[in-house]
């Protein structure tokens, strides 16, 4: 696939660059950015660079969007930077991926550069402030096109050096526009960086249709044999996601609830961590780890369950949760949501109204508001009703879609 017969089109051409990206059909790999550039390409010319990964396509055309994938290192096998976690966590996990990092940065400028000069891009949509960010500033140096940085989150609660701080001010302060995807990073961004910036709040959305209670498949409860309540978790098994004070909490809940399952979704560094947490514990019948699954797959899941529960905390490092889809996943689907009063994740929240937040790493009190929602099932029903309500209203993805298309157009 060649991107130069999109120099013809009429619309407005844009880059969108990003490290976060399915890499073939049926991925595991969050989709939200392919999700919001696909409705986007109704009104624009969207083409997408994102790193490469084994197996994957270097050329393709993904619902209607033109994703290039270039390689950063030789053999392309041992690309090891990103996907599987993410680059920090996989630097944090690998630190000789550092070397990965300058490579990846300069493979993504020439390929950025060579799209540039074949397509008269007009605006660049970076997602992420380093590495995407990065990239962007240099192209504006370069050929003058403005560009927008879109912060998810761990770029802004990562990398907290004074060299970093500075090259993320300097990029965030010619950017065209700044776009955050939840309050909390907007504090962090005013506090860290500079209390001046204009900033807009705009999440990620979530796809109401699919998302949905209608949904239900008692077919998976028969599978897993689930013959008492359901928890949830879907995420990275990671460090900031704060699953294993999950896990703590089960032992009392189980001993309420002695049929209760909680369905594990997702893999990570801590995996094994886990596991031999669960093995200790003596809690197994009552633990599915279900390894990652495809995202088409996950809103079953969702609304068959009784209870998501998203544990995340704030790692020693400051890293957090941006916002987290998966709570908004879950609202859409008619599962109870319970997070942490951590991050993002009071935006879509709100506590005793569309879900339940609690302390960050308290087991004790993940276990209380639980059995609190399993011995009321008049509240657990009611609940599922409300937190679908008022959470579409603000996180379909028509609503953000609209919100993003006003901000290429003026751009």
């Amino acid at each position: 696939m060649n991107f130069v017969s999109q120099k013809k089109s009429p619309k407005k051409r844009v880059l969108v660059l990003a490290s976060t990206f399915p890499r073939w059909k049926n991925d595991t790999t969050p989709s939200f950015i392919l999700e919001l550039e696909k409705r986007l390409g109704n009104d624009f010319k969207i083409l997408i660079l994102v790193p490469h990964y084994k197996g994957a396509k270097t050329y393709q055309e993904m619902e209607g969007i033109f994703v290039h994938r270039f390689l950063y290192f030789f053999p392309e096998k041992f690309q090891k930077l990103c996907y599987d976690g993410g680059i920090l966590p996989n630097i944090k996990k690998n630190k000789f991926l550092i070397v990965q990092a300058g490579t990846l940065l300069f493979c993504e400028l020439i390929a950025a550069i060579k799209i540039i000069k074949n397509n008269n891009i007009q605006l660049i949509h970076a997602h992420w402030i380093i590495p995407q960010g990065i990239i962007a500033y240099i192209l504006k140096k370069i050929y003058k096109i403005p560009y927008i940085v879109t912060v998810h989150g761990g770029d802004i609660y990562g990398l907290q050096n004074k060299f970093l701080l500075s090259m993320k001010k300097v990029i965030l302060e010619n950017a065209e526009k700044i776009t955050v995807v939840s309050s909390a990073i907007k504090s962090e961004m005013l506090y860290k960086i500079n209390p001046g910036l204009p900033i807009d709040v705009i999440s990620m959305g979530v796809d109401s249709s699919l998302f949905h209670p209608h949904k239900y498949n008692q077919s998976i409860k028969e599978k897993y044999q689930i013959n008492g309540p359901f928890l949830l978790f879907v995420g990275r098994l990671a460090e900031k996601k704060g699953i294993l004070y999950l896990l703590q909490a089960m032992p009392v809940i189980i001993k309420n609830f002695p049929e209760i399952k909680l369905f594990v979704i997702g893999e990570g560094t801590i995996e094994s961590q886990l596991r031999q947490y669960v093995l200790k514990a003596g809690i197994g019948k009552n633990i599915i780890f279900a390894g990652p699954l495809p995202n088409q797959e996950l809103p079953e899941y969702y609304a068959t369950a009784d209870i998501f529960i998203g544990p995340s905390i704030k790692t020693k490092d400051g890293d957090t949760e941006g916002l987290g889809l998966t709570f908004i996943e879950a609202s859409f689907s008619g599962c109870v949501a319970v997070g942490t009063n951590t991050g993002g994740i009071s935006d879509v929240i709100k506590n005793n109204e569309t879900g339940f937040l609690v302390p960050e790493k308290n087991p004790e009190k993940i276990a209380d508001v639980v059995i609190h929602i399993l011995k009321n099932p008049s509240l657990l029903k009611e609940m599922k009703k409300n937190s679908r309500l008022n959470t579409v209203k603000k996180f379909d993805w028509e609503i953000i879609t609209e919100k993003y298309k006003q901000i290429y157009l003026n751009a």
